[in-house]
């Protein structure tokens, strides 16, 4: 099978901190999923409770598959200093089901509107880079038993032509969790039916959004 771009959405392989200073004023970026506004909102509400000595928590987050939930907070920084910029930060990097918050302990010297600006976006910046970044691909789910002899073969072979493998259980057989992109699924019966010379089938498992690894990519 060759590799075939289809639609899904890139989001954060795992939390992310990271911290700037700007003219002694400490900016600590945060980045964690979310898969929805309440979840985004519980992540908001720990980091001010850890930084609860903090001016600003100042917050910005892009949820859903086609990225259609955004919301963001100033927290008490001058109006679109902090939280929309924070947003565009995400909306650049093209991720989703992601929460930014950013905690500004102030360093005693005023830093201009510019200034906080380019603060909290490099903040965001800073902890994506530190999360690093993935796909979500909705999949067809299938499972395919093989005895064990055949089973370390047959997922190096489905591996080397693209194959999402996600896992392998043993038991009295071996089951080799599978996922396929829509409308490539009659490819992959064909290939497993090659592969294991025509003794063993796909057995349809569901679908499920199925986080993989950007190709050369850090996840």
């Amino acid at each position: 099978m060759q590799p075939v771009t289809v639609p899904g959405y890139l989001t954060i392989a795992h939390d992310g901190t990271a911290q700037i200073e700007v003219k002694r004023s400490r900016f600590i970026g945060h980045v964690a999923w979310a898969g929805s506004e309440e979840q985004a909102r519980a992540v908001v509400e720990q980091v001010r409770k850890e930084h609860w000595d903090a001016r600003h928590h100042c917050s910005a987050f892009v949820l859903g598959p086609d990225a259609a939930v955004t919301r963001s907070s100033d927290d008490g920084e001058p109006s679109g200093t902090a939280g929309a910029p924070m947003l565009e930060v995400l909306r650049g990097r093209g991720v989703s089901d992601v929460v930014a918050v950013v905690t500004r302990y102030f360093g005693g010297v005023l830093l201009g509107a510019g200034g906080l600006v380019r603060a909290y976006s490099d903040a965001v910046r800073a902890a994506l880079d530190a999360a690093g970044v993935l796909e979500r691909r909705l999949l067809g789910l299938y499972d395919v038993e093989v005895d064990h002899a055949t089973a370390g073969r047959l997922e190096n072979d489905l591996r080397a032509r693209q194959v999402l493998v996600r896992g392998v259980d043993y038991a009295e057989a071996a089951t080799l969790h599978l996922g396929v992109d829509a409308g490539h699924e009659q490819e992959l019966h064909v290939l497993v039916a090659e592969l294991t010379g025509g003794s063993s089938s796909l057995h349809p498992n569901g679908s499920a959004w199925v986080d993989v690894p950007l190709a050369g990519g850090v996840a």
